[in-house]
């Protein structure tokens, strides 16, 4: 058993090296699976952290030496590796607090609609009894009830809320993916952002054409970004950046069409 990690990484990469198979995705298995290890042990901003990771990356580098300069593919895996397999612990504790999260929103979506159901049976009452009154009165009551009930502001809110939570998700699956979280945990985000963006949706008969053309762009990329997950490919980074620039454009396009029109002057 080698005495340290630089000899592990070493080692481990030079028995994958002789096969012929050592391509940037083991390289960043072995770096990760070996500080890992170790890493969750000690303090971020150690010395003993800090030790571990200049020897991970160093091991890989001394490894691949004879390729000079061109080592970047090799270097890049190896510094994946190490945020992966210091962060594992946490990004383990981060993926059970959203689990919590998700069940929390399931309750309180659940509670807003028995919430809804109780406006909406209450208002149905107040207007049944606004049929008894006189017909100035009842007009006046219709009004109320009709601004309470078609609240313009409030929908406004309730999409704007889903288009920052969409965000939010996918900036999330971002950070994943560039700071050594899981496949599984970036699956998870692009879920509840494709949720979110649902939830914010408008009905297509509403949307502006090139508003539409968006969403379609954003719908395709939400499909890439899941299949660059299932396939392992180191694209994913690039298609979460692409899939964030579209779903701010989108949103922002969306904020336009959303402001009430103003009457002609």
């Amino acid at each position: 058993m080698p005495n340290n990690i630089k000899e592990k990484i070493q080692t481990d990469l030079q028995q994958v090296k002789e096969t012929g198979q050592l391509r940037s995705e083991r390289i960043r298995e072995i770096v990760k699976a070996a500080v890992s290890q170790v890493g969750s042990e000690f303090r971020a901003g150690s010395v003993e952290l800090r030790s571990i990771v200049r020897d991970a990356v160093s091991a890989v580098i001394e490894t691949f030496q004879e390729k000079g300069s061109e080592i970047k593919e090799e270097v890049t895996a190896s510094i994946e590796g190490v945020l992966e397999g210091v962060n594992s612990k946490r990004h383990e504790n981060i993926a059970k607090t959203q689990t919590e999260i998700k069940k929390l929103q399931t309750q309180l979506d659940s509670e807003e609609e028995q919430l809804q159901q109780e406006v909406d049976v209450i208002l149905a009452e107040i207007e049944e009894t606004g049929k008894e009154t006189s017909t100035s009165t009842k007009s006046v009551l219709d009004s109320v009830l009709n601004g309470i009930k078609d609240s313009e502001e409030a929908a406004i809110l309730k999409k704007r809320y889903a288009q920052l939570q969409a965000q939010l998700a996918i900036v999330r699956a971002n950070l994943a993916a560039r700071y050594g979280g899981r496949s599984e945990e970036v699956k998870d985000y692009l879920e509840e952002a494709k949720h979110w963006y649902n939830q914010a949706r408008p009905q297509a008969e509403n949307l502006a054409v090139q508003v539409e053309q968006k969403r379609s762009q954003l719908d395709d990329k939400l499909g890439e970004a899941g299949s660059a997950i299932a396939k392992r490919e180191r694209q994913l980074k690039q298609s979460l950046r692409e899939l964030l620039l579209a779903a701010a454009e989108l949103f922002k396009e969306k904020d336009h069409s959303d402001k009430p029109k103003l009457p002609p002057s």
